[in-house]
């Protein structure tokens, strides 16, 4: 029996690579360094983009940093002993994904600069066509590492189109333009306004902050971390791997018992809007303001963050909190439902990203067996998988990030977990000479039967959630961006789940 990349016969039916990864930033990596660890070598890492990072080379705005500690921020394998901060700058973690991919080999498997347009699954040859603006790339298997944070959402408000300013999205951030002496507007206060607000505020002559839901936020202990403790770190690992435990533990309790187990520890929940109620109280005197900035849905139904200089922004003279509906922009200016129109020099969008939606999940069409495209199936059928990252209807394919993987601490959780997985599986059908692996109807469909029973007992089950405006939710009112379940069992899981949950054909 030929090796998989050999299977099929006749003329253009070997494919060029066994694997084709897109997406270089984390989630990417961390598949490619994986394949190298179990000897495929065989493969190649796609991504738009002309550099890796992903989401980090992208989001270059005033007050990027991480929004969790930064001990917690990295891959298991690779801590980083060079973080400045407890809580990263945007640039040190763009740094730290270049020397993973230095560090790990990866460079020579890159394809940057490339986009992937969509991409076909070949029932004949048992292989994907990759489509791709360089032309076609044929693979074995694909793997779509494209992180839910890619694709800018802009808002659907009347006029938008007409304004005659200048409008910049965080996520694309203009660092040739100067805010200095303008009135600059900025829609959103989700995580990234919260960052880019207050460093916004001081430089631009005026701010308007139009919030439309209030975020959670706690105290954030963001200090310096001293030289010498950077040396403790490169010396003794171990010191910096329980450091990165403890952060991870404490996380962990918050995000697991506290949302995915509410229905189990509602104190928990509770006591956490406490702190953070008491840190608005503490920053905030005015009770006309604290009562517009304190959230009336339930901790853990939208993302919350960390910052100590966000709620302070509001106190200054220069900065408006409008609260009141956007009715639409006009050429100079945004009007709002009580009739009044503030002039804009620059438009701000803080409006997050298109995530659980046709298009976004997955990022690029993807047509599997009998013609059916992901996408569009999980837009009218509910978004579903088996652990996260195949369906039934694409063979040879996985999605990292997929619907219901989100849990535990850290994202470098999720990503080791879901790239585990993956890499299991490809190893597998090389084992078994496959040259189609997918994923069997039943263990799928037990899988989201099991995860949308126990989303009834997590915070998101809860009515004040109706009111948060969050992107964990879906068109269908489904919240598959959660996996409610511990990050500790998922690490379990990925490294457990019966491969015979798949079916391979020679």
């Amino acid at each position: 029996m030929r090796h998989p990349a050999e299977a099929a016969e006749g003329p253009g039916m070997k494919p060029e690579h066994e694997v084709v990864v897109v997406g270089a930033g984390f989630s990417g990596l961390c598949v490619g360094i994986q394949l190298r660890r179990k000897g495929v070598r065989d493969f190649v890492i796609v991504d738009a983009a002309p550099s890796v990072g992903g989401v980090w080379r992208h989001n270059t705005y005033p007050g990027v940093a991480v929004d969790i500690p930064s001990a917690t921020y990295c891959y298991s394998f690779e801590p980083n002993p060079s973080w400045t901060r407890s809580f990263a700058p945007g640039a040190e973690v763009r740094a730290y994904a270049e020397h993973c991919a230095d560090k790990y080999r990866l460079r020579p498997h890159l394809r940057l600069g490339t986009k992937v347009e969509r991409a076909v699954f070949d029932e004949d040859a048992d292989l994907w066509r990759v489509h791709t603006g360089r032309g076609v790339l044929t693979a074995r298997f694909l793997v779509a590492a494209v992180g839910p944070l890619d694709q800018p959402r802009n808002p659907d408000i009347p006029g938008i189109g007409t304004f005659a300013g200048k409008i910049v999205h965080t996520a694309r951030w203009d660092h040739d333009h100067d805010l200095g002496g303008e009135r600059v507007a900025v829609i959103g206060t989700g995580a990234s306004g919260l960052q880019v607000i207050p460093e916004i505020a001081g430089v631009a002559a005026h701010l308007d902050v139009y919030q439309r839901t209030p975020i959670w936020v706690f105290p954030k202990v963001d200090v310096a971390v001293p030289a010498a403790v950077r040396a403790l770190f490169r010396a003794v690992p171990p010191v910096q791997r329980l450091v990165r435990l403890i952060t991870t533990i404490v996380s962990e309790v918050v995000m697991v018992l506290g949302i995915v187990h509410y229905s189990k520890a509602p104190f928990l929940v509770r006591a956490t809007e406490a702190v953070c109620r008491a840190h608005l109280r503490r920053q905030v005197p005015d009770r006309r303001l604290r009562r517009a900035l304190t959230p009336r849905y339930g901790f853990g139904c939208k993302r919350p963050s960390f910052s100590n200089r966000y709620f302070p922004t509001f106190l200054r003279e220069d900065v408006d909190l409008v609260t009141d509906p956007i009715e639409r922009v006009t050429a100079t200016g945004i009007v709002t439902r009580d009739g009044r129109e503030r002039p804009v020099d620059t438009l701000v969008l803080a409006t997050g990203f298109r995530i659980l939606e046709l298009g976004a999940m997955p990022a690029f069409p993807v047509v599997g067996l009998g013609g059916v495209e992901l996408g569009a199936h999980w837009d009218e059928h509910r978004y579903q998988t088996y652990e996260g990252v195949a369906s039934p209807l694409a063979p040879n394919f996985w999605l990292m990030n997929g619907p219901y993987t989100v849990t535990g601490a850290s994202w470098f959780s999720i990503i080791e977990a879901g790239a585990t997985h993956i890499v299991r599986c490809v190893a597998e059908a090389r084992r078994r000479r496959a040259a189609r692996m997918v994923v069997r109807r039943r263990p799928h469909d037990d899988f989201t039967t099991d995860m949308r029973r126990r989303m009834k007992g997590t915070i998101l089950a809860q009515p004040s959630c109706a009111r948060s405006n969050s992107y964990y939710f879906d068109r269908h009112g489904d919240s598959p961006y959660v996996r409610p379940q511990s990050g500790l069992y998922v690490w379990r899981r990925s490294r457990t789940f019966d491969l015979d949950d798949y079916e391979y054909i020679r």
